[in-house]
């Protein structure tokens, strides 16, 4: 694609072309250096400041229903005229680099929705599973007039914290099972959810789900509230993704806690700090690269470290020595 291509995509996008948009996701989430420079001139043409979608990070062990889940509230949701993007980063092979699951294929139904996109990301190794370039997917989705971006996460752990830095809700979901499961959710995972769903809440887990919701509504009150939430929340709340009871409370409750942080003037300061936060990360991975990529400054970095590894030199000073001459821009 030539510079010359970029307007046009990015009008493309803007007039919500499915195409146009996979193609511009294509384009964001590629690693070479021209492709590169192509995306940022991309994102600056795109981004709209009155188009905002909900985005919603969802989270929780694998076998959870992740993926049932997010198929019967997308169907809930495009059934109430509203357009709705899933990013489903997959985990990847690490010898490939491609995705595993395949989590298009596992939402049949939604797939074949004409008011529903789903793009599955490998997730290429990053940390918790959340792509590098899914920032720049989101962004572009909402280019495109999606009111509401569904962010899956590859399960629990480090993801958490990724994706609360490109969600305005962060969701987490939970199997019946409650007790021993409770003792092994770390309460910062606890903390950081905005509404915790027990999954399965039907025929025989009925019971068990019943039990794990009073078990972790009873944590949640142990929690200090947080300053950006209203009264009653975090809670958690059952769900069924075959039978749909629960999906529709679930709804009410996302809308209610966003129109609360946007009254109050939370929304546009968490989405003040999540640009900060892209912007630091931007620069950190730019400086990497650097160091990577450039001859003389890889081969200092090389020496340095063989230098710590021997007990030479402390790996403080090491890192400094490298960082200066980064600066000065000499190997």
């Amino acid at each position: 694609m030539s510079a010359s291509d970029i307007p046009a995509l990015a009008e493309a996008v803007i007039a919500g072309d499915r195409r146009a948009l996979a193609r511009a996701i294509t384009l964001v989430e590629s690693g070479r250096a021209d492709h590169r420079a192509e995306a940022e001139v991309l994102l600056d043409a795109a981004g709209k400041p009155g188009r905002q979608a909900l985005r919603i990070g969802l989270s929780g062990t694998p076998g959870v229903g992740k993926s049932t889940f997010i198929e019967a509230f997308g169907l809930m949701l495009t059934g109430q005229g509203l357009r709705v993007a899933v990013l489903a980063v997959d985990p990847s092979s690490a010898r490939s680099g491609g995705s595993i699951l395949g989590d298009k294929t596992r939402m049949e139904r939604l797939s074949r929705d004409p008011g529903a996109y789903i793009r599955p990301s490998p997730s290429r190794t990053e940390l918790g599973g959340v792509a590098r370039r899914t920032r720049e997917a989101v962004a572009l989705c909402e280019a495109a007039g999606f009111d509401v971006v569904l962010i899956e996460t590859v399960g629990v752990g480090q993801s958490e914290t990724l994706v609360a830095g490109m969600a305005d809700l962060f969701v987490l979901l939970i199997a019946p099972g409650g007790g021993d499961e409770l003792q092994g959710v770390k309460r910062g995972i606890m903390e950081m959810a905005d509404l915790i769903l027990v999954n399965k809440a039907d025929g025989d887990l009925q019971p068990a789900a019943t039990r794990t919701c009073a078990d972790y509504t009873g944590a949640l009150r142990l929690l200090r509230r947080r300053p950006q939430d209203p009264d009653g929340f975090p809670k958690a709340m059952m769900v069924s993704s075959v039978s749909g009871d629960g999906l529709e409370a679930a709804w009410r409750e996302m809308q209610a806690l966003a129109a609360w942080r946007r009254a109050e003037g939370h929304w546009q300061a968490r989405r003040i700090e999540q640009a900060q936060t892209w912007f630091a990360e931007e620069v950190r991975h730019g400086l990497m690269a650097r160091l990577m990529d450039d001859p003389a400054l890889s081969a200092a970095r090389a020496a340095l470290s063989e230098a710590v590894a021997k007990g030479q030199i402390a790996p403080s000073r090491a890192a400094a020595d490298l960082l200066r001459k980064l600066t000065l821009g000499k190997g």
